[in-house]
C-alpha cells in the first residue's frame, strides 16, 4: 500500500483550520500525514496544536530574510526536507512568491472567508457587511500569484443575518471552513481534482458542499 501523502501547513495564528484537518486525518477520513507545520509567528497557537499531535513544528522568522523570495526559498527547503507534496495555507499572513508557487505547482491550497471572487484580501467579513450582501461564505482555492485569485475548488454559502457583526458572521463561516477545507484536501489526496484553465472539476460524485 502506498505511503500517505505528506502535507505541509503554513500558519500565522490560531490554526483552527489546521485542527480541523488534523481531526479529519486522525479519524481516518483523509489518507495523508501532516509532515510539518511552519509559522512566521513565534506566538502562533498553530505551533502548540502541532506539538499536541506530535507534528514537527517550526518557527521561521521572515524578518531574518532580505526578501520575500529568500524567505520562500527557505520554506521550500524545509517543506521538501519533510517530503511534502501538498502545501496548505491556514491563516498564513504572507504574500506567496513564484519561488514557492513554482516549487509546488497546483499543489498549494488556501481557504478564504468569502465567496470568491467577491471580497478578496483582508477583512472579508467586514467587506461583505459593508456591501450589504445577503449571502457570504468561504472558498477553498489553489493559490496563484494573485490575491485570492486561484482556481476555485469548493465553496460553501452562509446567510448574512440583519443583526450580524463581523464576529458572528465570521463564526458561522468558520464552521463551514472546517467542513470544506478537509474535504478539499481529501479530494486532492485521492486524485479527484482535475484542473483545466480556471475550472476545477471534482471527479468524486459523493461530494456535497451543502451543510
Amino acid at each position: 500500500m502506498a505511503e500517505p501523502l505528506k502535507i505541509g501547513v503554513l500558519a500565522s495564528g490560531n490554526g483552527s483550520n489546521l485542527q480541523a484537518i488534523i481531526d479529519r486525518i486522525e479519524a481516518g477520513g483523509i489518507r495523508a500525514q501532516i509532515a510539518c507545520v511552519i509559522t512566521n509567528n513565534a506566538d502562533a497557537f498553530a505551533l502548540e496544536r502541532a506539538k499536541r499531535h506530535g507534528i514537527p513544528a517550526l518557527f521561521l522568522d521572515h524578518r531574518l530574510f532580505a526578501s520575500r523570495e529568500e524567505y520562500d526559498a527557505a520554506l521550500v527547503e524545509k517543506l521538501r526536507g519533510h517530503g511534502v507534496r501538498l502545501v496548505l495555507l491556514a491563516g498564513f499572513m504572507r504574500i506567496i512568491t513564484p519561488v514557492l508557487l513554482n516549487a509546488f505547482p497546483l499543489s498549494i491550497m488556501n481557504i478564504h472567508p468569502a465567496l470568491l471572487p467577491a471580497f478578496p484580501g483582508l477583512h472579508a467579513q467586514r467587506q461583505a457587511l459593508q456591501y450589504g450582501v445577503k449571502v457570504s461564505g468561504c472558498t477553498v482555492h489553489f493559490v496563484d500569484e494573485g490575491t485570492d485569485t486561484g482556481p476555485i475548488i469548493m465553496q460553501a454559502a452562509v446567510a448574512v443575518l440583519d443583526d450580524d457583526t463581523e464576529e458572528t458572521l465570521a463564526s458561522r463561516i468558520r464552521r463551514e471552513e472546517h467542513r470544506i477545507y478537509p474535504e478539499a484536501v481529501r479530494l486532492f489526496v485521492e486524485n479527484s481534482l482535475k484542473v483545466v484553465g480556471r475550472r476545477v472539476t471534482i471527479t468524486d460524485d459523493t461530494v456535497s458542499t451543502r451543510s
